[in-house]
């Protein structure tokens, strides 16, 4: 028997539609899952949507559910929380979230979906995916007590890894940001605030998420000496340059990637993709991370909005999309 859906599609480079799909019905070892919200990552969609991923990266593009390939027609997307309506009794009934694009309903094998803690509201659980790349992110970085740190970049990935890294005993944490609005963010987090050319120095690591080339210089400048930066941008298609002139090298500054398709090796051994995904679902039970939800629209609406969020004309950290029967 097959099932109706309708997912979001990316026709062309900045051109949307909504689909007709018809699904199987789930069979052993899977799920039904009827979709309550879904999320945009501004910084990564929005690059798909206009068409950005180097040819090179198409294949570590890839969305974990991805139909289609790049620069489109694809489907796309990887924040999704619904309810299991078809599956093992022990999960019928669950909210779950899952690595899926934005789409009404789809089946997935039961070990691509993750229980939401009942303590963590369905609408906040969106944030799953951004959460789980801050936790690799500080997993990588091993912040120490009373470490002077910087996070330059108030996006979604920044504001999420501040909220984390301020939870360490003693340090002293400013969130790094050339748009002043930001500031009404970290507030809500509980972070300090600073434009760049505020920011406090002699910082000890510097997490880099702005994706701008000059965003990447100014947490060089901020480092004290023997200091690392932590790069977590996505940059696509664009070059950056970077000053490993001057005093880099004398000073022994480090920069380090972060990619949430590996788990850190600084991780504890043994450590899973689930139990990073499961860490970071915990970690929503916090109320707090709420201010980075900052828009939402109905699911219908993804065509029209999705061009307004890449060109800006829409500023917004994580943008939820709300389903039918969300509430």
């Amino acid at each position: 028997m097959k099932l109706a859906a309708r997912a979001f599609w990316l026709a062309s480079p900045d051109h949307g539609e909504i689909r007709d799909v018809e699904l199987t019905e789930p069979g052993e070892g899977e799920v039904l899952v009827r979709t309550l919200w879904s999320g945009v990552s501004r910084g990564t969609e929005t690059l798909v949507f206009r068409g950005g991923v180097p040819v090179s990266q198409y294949a570590a593009m890839r969305a974990p559910f991805q139909e289609g390939d790049f620069p489109g027609p694809v489907k796309y997307g990887y924040l999704n929380v619904g309810v299991v309506e078809e599956g093992p009794d022990a999960l019928v009934g669950r909210t779950v979230f899952c690595l899926y694009p934005h789409q009404t309903r789809y089946v997935v094998p039961v070990s691509a979906v993750t229980p939401v803690p009942d303590s963590v509201p369905a609408e906040r659980a969106v944030l799953a995916g951004t959460v789980e790349t801050a936790v690799n992110a500080l997993w990588d970085a091993a912040p120490l007590a009373g470490d002077r740190i910087a996070v330059v970049g108030g996006g979604m990935i920044g504001c999420s890894v501040a909220a984390l890294i301020v939870r360490f005993p003693g340090v002293r944490v400013q969130l790094v940001d050339a748009d002043p609005g930001r500031a009404k963010t970290a507030a809500a987090l509980g972070v300090d605030f600073a434009l760049p050319g505020d920011a406090l120095g002699e910082c000890d690591l510097v997490v880099h998420a702005s994706a701008t080339e000059a965003g990447l210089a100014r947490s060089l400048e901020l480092l004290a000496a023997e200091g690392t930066v932590i790069e977590l941008s996505w940059y696509g298609d664009r070059c950056v340059s970077l000053p490993l002139g001057e005093a880099f090298h004398s000073r022994r500054l480090t920069v380090r990637s972060s990619q949430v398709g590996t788990v850190s090796p600084a991780a504890r051994p043994g450590r899973s993709y689930a139990d990073r995904l499961a860490l970071a679902l915990d970690l929503l039970a916090d109320p707090a991370l709420d201010a980075l939800i900052t828009g939402e629209c109905a699911f219908e609406e993804l065509p029209d909005v999705l061009p307004r969020l890449t060109s800006g004309q829409t500023p917004a950290l994580c943008h939820r999309v709300r389903y039918p029967d969300a509430d």
